[in-house]
């Protein structure tokens, strides 16, 4: 066990950590030179393409030090605000952290916020500096930056080019030297935490582990403590990086078990894993992640549904993050209510269900959760607009507000500063970190960050040098209220949207708007109402579809056509009072593209 180390890599995104990996698993050899290829450890498509990390990925790799052989697992980590439970995940399964900093870049807000996750676990941290050869590189200036932030000397930082491959066989070195090898006691009963799952129909939930204490192979008999389920192990094995069986896997060591349970709600990331009959004290798991963001999902197709309920299910296996629930709305069908980390999580995971499934989609705009207490004293957690309580039983609503770190170079201050003039925020501090860098630091409703799309926002002023990174503060009183559409007169639940009361009109009259330019003619005119509690705010008409019924006449006096225009009149009428739009499906992509 001296000779294993269990670290991971983290960074703010685009910082060249799946880079840094294909150089360590060239290095080590653990992937033969003929079948690499960049990125190897982002296994899916949609990562390599957007050259982004999505899911965590475990590897083990061995690398002879001294003439010594040790036995390294890397757990590659996202970047992203939106995957930090992915991160938080690997770094309870590992003793150290390599952090990672783009030398053109510097610190970002999520390089600072995965850093604090490191340190809340403990973790030995090796400072790197990457991309030292590209000819913006500012070393000098990052180097201050991160002596800084981690009160070490510059000398230690680590300065690399993972791209060309310059120095990273010394910050191979730097994890055996520095980070310490794993504790643990092989003869103790088994100890393993579960820090990620995914499914086989044939060995049940694979859990990927770390084990603690303890050893175990195939054919024991293991109990998962916290929902209490019993299991027989079908097979051990590591990562190289696919899935390798071996014979055992021993305290200190990182690898899989084939739990032979067919159920995937039974196995949970966090749980403790040991031996039937065993009385072990947990592990200290970490909370899964609560949803954030909600949007409902709808096949375009109706007979999609069972098939969107499947690829859901299969997603859920491995991203504890995924929630949803089915819901039917008018006009829309059957379709599931789904509940996100953020909205890039949102967009990867509807990606793939469009990829890997071949489903043709329709998405609602994105909301978040609200609180509302009625007037019996019954507090509700309001997802969408259609659990909006009626307004006369609403006594307080609340809604998440969040500590907004921005990470920007002094040249965009200008830019930003407005761009939080055009939002609900509270200014808290700014921090300098060296001369030409500022941490804002702002507290804002989760909301403004969500339903307002604010990171592409900030990115697109800031040229992409600007970062951001959030946390949930608390539960703050807000001035909401539900804004309804009305067609013919009938409200159109699908439609409506929860907003502040102040933007009502602006958003009510921009609806009605875009329902006029795309709602296709009808043979009467049909009147379209934004209305708040019953009141209607905005209104625009949409006329009618002209037929001329006395095209077909030729000859005679006027009292033949005038006939015919009466009936017609009567006709539009009669359809008008009885009548009904039925919004086409494809129209709603329209509808809900409204910022």
């Amino acid at each position: 066990m001296k000779n294993i180390r269990n670290f991971c890599i983290i960074s703010h995104i685009d910082h060249g950590k799946s880079t840094l990996a294909d150089r360590f698993l060239e290095i080590t050899k653990t992937v033969p030179e003929s079948k690499m290829r960049e990125q190897f450890l982002d296994m899916m498509d949609l990562e390599r393409e957007r050259g982004i990390t999505i899911k965590m990925q475990p590897v083990r790799m061995e690398y002879t030090l001294n003439n010594e052989i040790y036995t390294l697992n890397l757990i590659d980590t996202p970047g992203h605000i939106d995957f930090s439970y992915e991160v938080s995940r690997s770094l309870t399964a590992v003793e150290g952290a390599i952090l990672l900093v783009d030398a053109t870049k510097g610190i970002q807000a999520q390089t600072i916020g995965n850093l604090e996750l490191a340190k809340e676990q403990k973790l030995v941290i090796l400072p790197v500096i990457n991309k030292i050869d590209l000819i913006q590189a500012k070393i000098r200036e990052t180097e201050k930056e991160i002596s800084d932030l981690l009160k070490v000397n510059p000398e230690e930082i680590l300065k690399i080019s993972a791209k060309k491959g310059t120095n990273v066989e010394k910050v191979l070195e730097a994890v055996i030297k520095k980070i310490p090898p794993p504790k643990g006691e092989e003869s103790n009963p088994l100890r393993a935490l579960i820090f990620d799952s995914k499914y086989d129909p044939y060995k049940g939930v694979i859990a990927f582990s770390r084990i603690f204490d303890g050893r175990v192979n195939k054919g024991i008999k293991i109990y998962l403590i916290q929902s209490k389920t019993q299991g027989e192990v079908k097979e051990v094995g590591i990562f190289k990086p696919e899935l390798s069986s071996i014979p055992e896997l021993k305290a200190g060591e990182i690898g899989y078990l084939a739990t032979g349970i067919k159920d995937p709600q039974r196995v949970r990331i966090g749980d403790t894993l040991t031996i039937v009959g065993s009385k072990v004290k947990p592990l200290p798991g970490y909370r899964e992640p609560a949803p954030k963001v909600f949007l409902s999902i709808f096949p375009e197709n109706a007979n999609d549904f069972e098939l969107l309920k499947e690829a859901l299910e299969k997603l859920r296996l491995n991203d504890t993050a995924l929630t949803f629930k089915p819901e039917l709305k008018k006009g829309l069908g059957r379709g599931f209510q789904a509940g996100f980390l953020g909205l890039l999580h949102a967009e990867i995971i509807t990606e793939r269900l469009k990829r890997e499934f071949g489903l043709d989609l329709i998405l609602s705009t994105p909301s978040v959760v609200y609180k509302v207490l009625t007037t019996d004293n019954k507090e509700l957690l309001v997802y969408t607009a259609s659990d909006w309580p009626d307004p006369e039983r609403i006594k307080r609503i609340k809604e998440l507000w969040v500590r907004l770190d921005i990470l920007t170079p002094l040249y965009y201050l200008g830019p930003i500063s407005d761009l939080f003039e055009n939002i609900e925020s509270h200014y808290l501090k700014t921090d300098y970190l060296g001369q030409n860098k500022l941490e804002l630091i702002y507290e804002v409703p989760f909301r403004e960050i969500i339903t307002k799309n604010f990171y592409d926002r900030l990115k697109s002023i800031s040229q992409g040098f600007a970062s951001m990174d959030y946390q949930i503060l608390d539960w703050r009183d807000a001035n909401l209220v539900k804004l309804d559409i009305l067609i013919l007169g009938k409200k159109e639940e699908s439609l409506s949207q929860i907003i502040p009361e102040r933007e009502a009109f602006k958003k009510g009259k921009k609806m009605v708007e875009k329902l006029k330019e795309i709602l296709p003619p009808q043979l009467f005119s049909v009147p379209l109402q934004a209305a708040v509690s019953g009141k209607i705010i905005a209104r625009e008409t949409l006329s009618a579809k002209r037929k001329d019924v006395t095209a077909p006449l030729y000859g005679g006096d006027y009292t033949r056509k005038r006939k015919l225009l009466e009936k017609q009149k009567r006709g539009k009428k009669k359809l008008k009072v009885r009548g009904q739009i039925k919004i086409p499906p494809r129209l709603y992509l329209e509808i809900f593209k409204i910022k």
